[in-house]
């Protein structure tokens, strides 16, 4: 009874499999299904919910398997990954708050549909959608606004991140002086938070400050 059951579940399993396999049109061929612990929806559904064609599914899937054979990273991994495209500089913080901004279900992990669904947005998505994107990245502590603070936080990371050979004669306060302006343009009503409103609102009206949150999302 024991071994029929067995066998009914390797079937069921190699069925599900060949479904897969199937629908991404093979690209997952060499998939070792023991070192599996999450596998991603269809690349139909996905490419449903995204702003992505099926092949360039196909070939991020193909990218994200190569750094994460089990499906997820974690953020450690995240930052090691993350540090290979910013050998000049510490990449750790920004990384940081990077994976928290991916990381929509807060369970410590980074899927492939979480990974494309943000990438869908700053790559792909409205002026509204990226914005939206970037105000959740900024709110820290997601209480629906961003801090002088918090946002001084992102900035000394994205700076840390370029390194001095980016900025070769960048001096500590530069961070916060970059912070000062930005906040005194948004914060329009002076209560010392930026709400969403302001947030979208300010970024479209300002040019300067569209084209800085347009130079940070290049850095994702």
């Amino acid at each position: 009874m024991k071994a029929k059951n067995r066998d009914q579940s390797l079937s069921d399993s190699r069925e599900l499999d060949g479904s897969y396999d199937q629908l991404t049109d093979s690209v997952e061929d060499d998939f070792e299904l023991s070192t599996v612990c999450h596998r991603p929806e269809s690349m139909d559904k996905l490419q449903e919910q995204t702003k992505f064609t099926k092949k360039e599914l196909q070939v991020l899937y193909r990218g994200f398997k190569n750094e994460c054979p089990c499906g997820v990273v974690n953020e450690e991994n995240f930052k090691t990954i993350y540090s290979q495209f910013f050998p000049q500089g510490d990449s750790s913080m920004y990384a940081h708050f990077l994976f928290e901004a991916f990381d929509t279900n807060k369970n410590g992990s980074i899927s492939f549909e979480d990974f494309v669904f943000g990438l869908s947005i700053i790559l792909r998505g409205t002026i509204n959608d990226r914005l939206n994107w970037a105000f959740n990245l900024y709110d820290l502590n997601k209480d629906g606004c961003i801090t002088k603070e918090e946002m001084l936080d992102i900035m000394r990371s994205i700076y840390d991140m370029m390194g001095k050979y980016t900025y070769p004669s960048m001096q500590d306060d530069v961070p916060r002086e970059h912070v000062e302006s930005f906040f005194q343009k948004m914060d329009r009503n002076k209560d010392g938070v930026v709400t969403i409103e302001e947030f979208i609102e300010s970024c479209k009206k300002d040019e300067s400050i569209m084209q800085s949150m347009q130079l940070f999302d290049n850095v994702i």
